[in-house]
């Protein structure tokens, strides 16, 4: 097969991360970019009109053969359950109610967390502060594989594999990497979520709640959509550890795509990433970023220098909470 290039640790480096530098240079030439942080006036609409259109496609759903049900849940339903991950991804930085509400829009993420089928917003935000102030810090930001994920999945055929289990990855990781104490959140957000999947299941039968669930699964591991896990931050490029994504998908995704203007703007909602770009183009045109994630995930594959392990590390110092 020739002669194979594969990766046998992370890529280490010793600086910072270079988005709080970018961040205060660009805040220094265009001031008027604090304008565009604050609430998403239309995110609660649009989440709320898609949980409900989750629970109509329960209804819809009820009666169909098996083979039907994953159909759906693959072509459609997953696609709004992983859009909805992504919804909670921008509540979580409080963009629903803003920073003085802060308890609705935990509240809200636990709403938008229904159609999901599995309790996932109150943990994501416990760890998701840490991967943007910890970003690639070793033993705190749990977006990074383990070791023994690099060390296995090497091999084409591996990859595939652990593109397919990203969803157990993702869940299992923190309790490994970065064990945090179960919060009060977290087990109202159980509470909520089993609830609902109970009433479904009275109401309707065991499809519904396998539509939803086996949604959320397949459209977290091998789907188009979940090539931004693979572009937001694993290295294609060495030096670069923030890539973006420009595409269509983004319209599905909250824009989610434009992963260097979040990381650099985190309080800024996704709808206004775009503005970002504009106004401070010279930042950002230049700098190496993806045009399709199903590209994304044929490299990942079929490249032999890509794997878990193309992620750059850091080690970090604890931050001193307030």
């Amino acid at each position: 097969m020739g002669n194979r290039v594969t990766r046998d640790d992370f890529e280490w480096v010793y600086t910072e991360q270079p988005h709080t530098q970018r961040r205060k240079e660009i805040l220094a030439k265009y001031p008027e970019i604090k304008t565009l942080m604050g609430p998403d006036p239309h995110l609660k609409w649009i989440v709320s009109g898609m949980v409900f259109m989750q629970l109509l496609a329960c209804y819809l759903v009820k009666d169909l053969s098996w083979k039907w049900i994953f159909f759906w849940a693959y072509a459609f339903g997953g696609c709004i359950n992983h859009s909805l991950t992504l919804a909670i991804h921008d509540i979580s930085h409080n963009v629903a109610f803003g920073n003085k509400q802060a308890k609705w829009n935990r509240w809200f993420a636990v709403f938008a967390n229904l159609p999901i089928g599995i309790p996932y917003s109150a943990s994501f935000k416990k760890y998701h502060i840490d991967h943007h102030r910890y970003l690639g810090g070793d033993s705190l930001d749990v977006d990074i594989p383990t070791d023994f994920e690099g060390w296995f999945f090497c091999t084409p055929l591996r990859k595939l594999l652990w593109l397919f289990l990203q969803p157990l990855f993702y869940s299992l990781r923190p309790l490994y990497v970065n064990p945090k104490a179960i919060t009060r959140m977290e087990i109202l957000n159980a509470l909520v979520q089993f609830s609902i999947d109970l009433i479904i299941y009275y109401l309707w039968g065991l499809k519904p709640v396998i539509y939803l669930i086996a949604g959320t699964i397949l459209c977290l591991g091998f789907h188009p959509i979940s090539g931004h896990f693979i572009a937001e931050h694993y290295m294609f490029l060495k030096g670069y550890e923030t890539y973006s994504y420009y595409g269509p998908l983004n319209w599905l995704t909250f824009n989610v795509g434009y992963h260097m203007e979040h990381h650099d703007f985190p309080s800024i909602p996704g709808c206004r990433l775009p503005m970002v770009k504009k106004i401070a183009a010279e930042y950002y045109d230049n700098l190496p970023h993806h045009q399709s994630w199903i590209r994304v995930l044929w490299d990942f594959v079929f490249d032999d220098t890509l794997g878990p392990y193309a992620r750059v590390k850091r080690l970090c110092k604890l931050a001193k909470e307030s």
